[in-house]
């Protein structure tokens, strides 16, 4: 017996408003360099975002049936997240279920095999983060599993992890810790902006980046 599970706890809505404010790139740096999913996946448009609590699916490779429960199942705001194998020659999400996403307000989706009717997908504003475009069709035949811990793009994402993504990527951000990396994030944004008004300033960027030392150290003559 199989049974389809919730996710066990969803993240504060002021700490989603929070990291939400960030881009995955900065809160990957601030949070040590952790949690960027594979580069592989990438955005149906380059203006595609999300921000949400992770619903987790493991599917079969070139199987959607676990797809669809999960798109009944979740709760708006969710971003569904499914593991399928890495398999790339699958269309396992097109127009027709990216407007039973909309009409649940669910947040986005993540998956590690293809998607199809990308051009519809662009005009609905649904966002979509996948391996692939595939327009061939899939299965449903096999039933996996809901909100167990999976792997997709290199990373462990847990029920209720947030996933933050945008044109540049995605990345994940651990429950428990949301709430520090938007406090991380912002120091780092914060820096970088008086890093762009030294240089407005006419400062270098060695100065700006207290590169002297390190470029002594490592032995590097300048012949101009």
């Amino acid at each position: 017996m199989v049974h389809i599970k919730d996710i066990p706890e969803r993240p504060s809505k002021e700490d989603l408003a929070a990291i939400a404010k960030f881009s995955p790139a900065t809160i990957h740096e601030a949070q040590g360099r952790r949690g960027a999913l594979s580069s592989r996946l990438k955005p149906v448009d380059y203006r595609m975002k999300l921000c949400g609590p992770a619903f987790t699916v493991k599917s079969s490779p070139r199987d959607n049936i676990m797809l669809q429960l999960a798109i009944n199942y979740a709760k708006p705001g969710d971003i569904i997240v499914v593991s399928a194998g890495e398999y790339e020659e699958a269309g396992s999400f097109g127009d027709v279920l990216a407007n039973a996403c909309l009409a649940k307000g669910i947040g986005g989706l993540v998956t590690d095999t293809g998607v199809r009717d990308t051009l519809q997908l662009r005009e609905l504003g649904f966002p979509v983060f996948s391996l692939s475009t595939c327009i061939k069709g899939t299965v449903k035949e096999t039933i996996g599993t809901t909100n167990d811990s999976i792997i997709v793009g290199g990373e462990i994402i847990n029920p209720g992890d947030v996933i933050v993504g945008d044109a540049d990527g995605l990345v994940v951000v651990r429950r428990s810790e949301v709430a520090e990396a938007a406090k991380l994030s912002q120091a780092r944004e914060d820096a970088e902006a008086g890093f762009i008004e030294a240089y407005k300033a006419g400062a270098s960027v060695i100065e700006v980046s207290k590169l002297e030392p390190v470029l002594k150290a490592k032995g590097l003559v300048v012949d101009i």
